[in-house]
């Protein structure tokens, strides 16, 4: 009886079965050679810098499933097929159109960032930002995703989404530090205080920034540890990005001794001039007498380094002091003291 009853429906329902089969094919047909296509663009131009290769990277990520769910459903529309197999097919269909509608929205966001990135050649804020970004259109795209998969399947959709904002403001409560980070985070890639890369000084603490996360920056200091700080915290910090600088201004506080005459005055100047200007990238601000006693006269030697690695920095510094103290030994001077710190003020 039921394959009497089979067979009757086949044959009233031949035409139509026909005709979403052929309708069916022929759109899995187009989405295998679409997909196809978007491969190909993606091989061509793997950096993603052209609109093609965005397209195409949306096409690349049509799925099977939802092609062959996508033909079922042409052929539940033409033939008449019974309610409870029209209803399932529907419900698979919907499921994969919400899966794959996300996978293509999130493919497209991604591949329209990742060309600007492609464009500022990887060194711009996008491209610190890209795992923070991926993670953020992901969760936004498959949450809305799954709520359409749950209103189609019966759920009351309302009261659902009147719970998860329910919860979502007591999560957000409760993870407040976290979200802040979160965002500090994203004021950090965009706002661009600093980046990756640069040596950046705060309270006590210089180092040179390794890595820029979702809660903290880490930063390798100039002893060698890792510094970990909360990106709240390091924004709350009146930050020194050493990097960003022309030029740094360094002081050495000398103090010479030997000839004490008005000559030697100029001797000492005209020393200090030779010397910071045989070192490249260095140019001397001043060098003068500020203060005279105990057989020494004291002074302040300023210059600027153009020089941004610390290393070189102090190895600069050293070859000045080096050429200087040859300079005033040839002037019968002795170099009795250098030194960043100033000397203590003595009592009068």
């Amino acid at each position: 009886m039921g394959v009497d009853h089979l067979t009757s429906w086949f044959d009233a329902n031949r035409d139509g079965l026909m005709t979403g089969v052929v309708v069916g094919v022929v759109i899995v047909a187009l989405m295998l050679i679409l997909r196809a296509y978007g491969e190909r663009s993606v091989r061509r131009d793997p950096l993603g810098t052209g609109w093609r290769a965005v397209i195409g990277r949306v096409l690349a990520r049509t799925g099977i499933a939802f092609m062959v769910l996508a033909a079922a459903d042409v052929v539940a529309t033409y033939a008449d097929l019974p309610h409870k197999a029209a209803r399932l097919i529907d419900i698979l269909f919907v499921i994969a159109f919400a899966i794959q509608g996300a996978i293509w929205g999130r493919e497209l966001i991604l591949g329209v960032i990742g060309r600007k990135v492609a464009e500022e050649n990887g060194s711009g804020p996008l491209a610190s930002a890209m795992a923070i970004i991926r993670v953020l259109v992901s969760v936004a795209l498959f949450s809305i995703a799954g709520i359409l998969i749950l209103d189609n399947v019966g759920v009351n959709v309302t009261a659902l989404v009147a719970g998860l904002g329910i919860g979502g403001i007591a999560i957000g409560l409760a993870a407040q530090g976290i979200f802040s980070d979160l965002f500090a985070a994203l004021s950090i890639l965009f706002d661009r205080p600093f980046k990756k890369g640069d040596t950046i000084r705060y309270d006590g603490s210089t180092g040179t920034v390794e890595r820029i996360g979702l809660k903290t920056t880490r930063l390798r200091s100039i002893s060698g540890e890792q510094l970990i700080m909360a990106n709240t915290k390091l924004l709350e910090r009146e930050i020194h990005n050493l990097a960003q600088a022309k030029a740094r201004r360094i002081t050495i506080y000398l103090a010479v001794g030997g000839d004490t005459s008005g000559a030697a005055v100029g001797k000492v100047a005209d020393a200090a001039a030779e010397a910071v200007s045989a070192q490249k990238g260095c140019k001397l601000v001043r060098c003068g007498l500020v203060g005279a006693g105990s057989g020494a006269l004291a002074y302040d030697l300023v210059y600027d380094d153009s020089t941004a690695s610390a290393d070189a920095l102090a190895g600069n510094r050293s070859a000045i002091l080096h050429a200087l103290i040859d300079r005033l030994g040839a002037a019968k001077l002795v170099l009795a003291r250098a030194s960043d710190q100033p000397p203590a003020p003595l009592p009068f």
